[in-house]
């Protein structure tokens, strides 16, 4: 571990972009590695200046606000990755889109969103030190770490803020492919079925379909047929935990090679198909890109491991 760095007395002006953030929260991104408590200890005492006057953690910042940042140890964090390291170095080969305010990425299948849960780093971890220049950089959405596919990156708080609004007003449209057990009925284009989330000790999650969950709905439409499967293209409207997973088992369909939600017998046939993993697949998205106004779309190409399993299979 490396010794503690001393910080000098910092000045920053902020910029319109940061605008209603919290000071706590400005505060953390600046020293990383600072644990909040004494964030928070450094704001009461009133080391922590906006405009030469102390300020409330809550305190939201305003455009041209001056910010003084006091000298505080920082601790080097222990598990920063490295980006030489093979896997940060790959997400580079993943990225669809990169502009100012925005990131897509086809992110792999296995790969973590955020670290933690005994992993070193996740998707945004490593995308921070493929970027170590970029001020902001922050998940707009998720995915499971098990799915692969498009997932957007914002690079500005003023973008996170325009794609979340969009993902509330349901201005975002994004498309999965899912290989499923058995046909999928011609006449079945959607499912709702309220979701209840339960968190295990261990900290792990399951959902089940429960009348006392929240309203979830999912579109589907097929793609191809196959003699034990179909290729279904799932549109999920609402964006609840493990939603299309648990929707395609209520449907009687559960997708190949699902560790929570799967059936044995239908992955037992598709592992000796070479399929390794769950067959869930963010191939596409659209939304309005915050910067220049326009409706845009982004494809993600299925990874080698599905089209190769694919081919496996006989089409009817």
């Amino acid at each position: 571990m490396k010794e503690d760095t001393p910080q000098q007395v910092r000045f920053v002006t902020i910029e319109p972009d940061l605008e209603g953030q919290r000071i706590d929260n400005y505060l953390r991104t600046q020293l990383k590695g600072v644990p909040k408590s004494m964030i928070y200890r450094i704001l009461r005492k009133g080391e922590v200046r906006v405009n030469k006057g102390r300020v409330k953690p809550e305190y939201k910042l305003q455009a041209d606000d001056v910010i003084r940042i006091p000298p505080v140890r920082v601790s080097e964090p222990k598990d920063t990755p490295n980006p030489k390291l093979d896997k940060v170095a790959e997400l580079e080969q993943c990225i669809l889109f990169e502009d100012d305010r925005i990131l897509v990425i086809n992110k792999p299948s296995g790969t973590a969103v955020h670290g933690g849960s005994g992993l070193n780093f996740g998707l945004i971890e490593g995308l921070r030190a493929l970027r170590p220049d970029a001020q902001f950089m922050e998940l707009v959405h998720r995915l499971d770490r098990d799915t692969s596919g498009c997932i957007i990156i914002a690079k500005k708080r003023s973008a996170l803020r325009h794609l979340h609004a969009q993902l509330r007003d349901g201005q975002m449209d994004k498309r999965y492919q899912a290989l499923v057990a058995g046909q999928w009925p011609e006449n079945r284009f959607k499912v709702k079925a309220p979701l209840l989330k339960n968190v295990l000790q261990s900290g792990e999650r399951l959902v089940s379909v429960n009348e006392n969950g929240k309203p979830s709905e999912t579109r589907y439409r097929i793609l191809a047929r196959y003699e034990d499967a179909t290729l279904v293209e799932a549109s999920p409207i609402t964006g609840r935990t493990h939603q299309i997973r648990v929707h395609c088992l209520h449907a009687g369909h559960p997708i190949a090679c699902d560790p929570k939600y799967g059936d044995e017998q239908f992955d037992d046939t598709m592992r000796s198909r070479d399929l390794k993993r769950l067959f869930l697949h963010a191939a596409s998205i659209q939304f309005i890109h915050p910067g220049s106004g326009e409706t845009v779309r982004f494809l993600a190409p299925l990874d080698e491991q599905l089209t190769r399993a694919l081919k496996q299979l006989n089409e009817v």
